[in-house]
């Protein structure tokens, strides 16, 4: 009898702390599609995953806590449906608490840089798939083995102030700060200032990291101790009715490597089609001989896309992408995503096409 009531009384204490909550809700994506590549590792079919969207599980909930306060969590791991793999029990995409009210929001954990989010919400193909314009960023294999520039995407250990929505009409911005601590070892700080009015946004982001232990593999004094990189980027789109333009311009700046990306695109919507392209290109200069194979690499690319919705939650698609390498360069379709068996020679181009599915919940 006294087991019983202890368990009603756990049952009890768990029900009041739901009941607290306003909200709690189950996401996710799952993106499969067949892909053809070709580049300097040879023709090869595969079925691959984040076409269009990066597969993922994710949790987030909000509670009320009176007075326009409010308390919220985000867990948000990445998923391989390609084999079922439980990779995204890690929560690496996103783990948050944050308060927020009518001041903004106060964030810790680990989440996208400030320095991202232009290159992704600006881009029509949002960094998925072959025609992500992060084909062309500071990723593998571009890089020498064992360089490492760990928050292109997000970091860890972070806290971050978000202005409210809605301010001024339309201002918005956020201001990040990352510690460095644990194996992560990149300390971070950016910041993200906008303005997005009717079909007009506008936004420009600054962050600089500093890399413990440089980067292996590269002649001193930049290839040891302690290093440091700035990234800024300039972005916006206009949406016009029948087609919204956008266009990107970033700088990265990292040991001996200079680095300019820029992009324009277009995406037009007809009926349950969007039919989306993208031109871009990226230019280096390094210092020899700190830079090795750097200096005066230069590649371009050119993506092209459809997607057909089956409903609000459901989509076909279909993207094609070529990148044209000089001067040494070595980037390849698929970079952003890990693309399996993507070696690339100096100067080899590549090119991919992939057909695919995606579902949200």
């Amino acid at each position: 009898m006294k087991k019983s009531l202890l368990a009603l009384a756990v049952l009890g204490a768990f029900a009041g702390a739901a009941s607290a909550q306003s909200s709690v809700t189950l996401f996710g994506v799952v993106d499969l599609n067949l892909r053809y590549v070709d580049n300097a590792a040879g023709t090869q079919y595969q079925m691959n995953q984040d076409g269009n969207a990066s597969s993922r599980l994710g949790v987030r909930g909000v509670e009320d806590l009176g007075g326009g306060l409010n308390a919220s969590f985000w867990i948000e791991g990445a998923m391989n449906p390609q084999n079922g793999t439980a990779g995204g029990q890690t929560w690496q995409r996103r783990s948050t608490v944050s308060l927020s009210g009518g001041w903004g929001e106060v964030r810790l954990g680990r989440d996208y840089t400030a320095t991202f989010w232009n290159a992704t919400i600006f881009d029509p193909f949002g960094t998925n798939g072959i025609g992500s314009s992060g084909n062309l960023y500071l990723v593998s294999p571009a890089l020498p083995t064992g360089a490492a520039y760990g928050t292109l995407v997000r970091a860890n250990n972070m806290v971050g102030y978000f202005l409210p929505s809605g301010i001024a009409g339309g201002l918005y911005g956020q201001v990040q700060l990352a510690s460095g601590q644990g194996s992560n070892g990149n300390k971070y700080f950016g910041a993200r200032l906008g303005y997005a009015s009717g079909p007009f946004n506008v936004a420009g982001s600054w962050g600089r990291t500093q890399v413990t232990g440089g980067v292996p593999g590269v002649t001193p004094p930049f290839g040891l101790g302690d290093s440091s990189g700035t990234n800024w980027n300039l972005a916006g789109s206009w949406n016009f009715g029948v087609v919204k333009a956008s266009a990107y311009y970033g700088n990265l700046t990292y040991q001996a490597l200079d680095q300019s990306n820029w992009y324009i695109g277009l995406q037009a919507p007809i009926g349950l089609w969007t039919v989306k392209g993208t031109y871009g290109a990226v230019s280096r200069s390094g210092i020899e001989p700190y830079a090795p194979g750097w200096d005066n690499q230069s590649a371009w690319q050119i993506a092209l896309g459809a997607t057909y919705d089956l409903s609000k939650r459901t989509a076909l698609y279909g993207t094609y992408s070529h990148i044209d390498n000089s001067d040494g360069a070595r980037f390849i379709v698929g970079a952003m995503q890990g693309q399996p068996g993507g070696g690339a020679g100096a100067n080899e181009n590549s090119q991919g096409f992939e057909v695919g599915i995606r579902h949200s919940f």
